[in-house]
């Protein structure tokens, strides 16, 4: 029975990691989007633009009130 929890517990391990490191590689790419100013130049900046990075700030903060139980997830 030992052995099988083990087992059970190698194949939660690999899926842990392997969805830590997708994260990882979305963090990556969106820290080096967010270096390039997200692909825009200052004098080409509209409310378009504006637009875009709030939604995309929305759904980050879903994850992080979710990672660290905050907003609506907080207990």
């Amino acid at each position: 029975m030992t052995t099988r929890r083990a087992a059970a517990n190698d194949k939660a391990l690999d899926a842990f990691i392997s969805a830590k490191a997708e994260i990882d590689v979305m963090l990556q790419r969106l820290k080096a989007l967010s270096d390039n100013h997200f692909e825009t130049h200052p004098d080409e900046i509209h409310w378009g633009h504006v637009g875009t990075l709030k939604h995309y700030a929305g759904l980050l903060r879903q994850i992080t009130d979710s990672a660290f139980k905050e907003g609506e997830n907080a207990a």
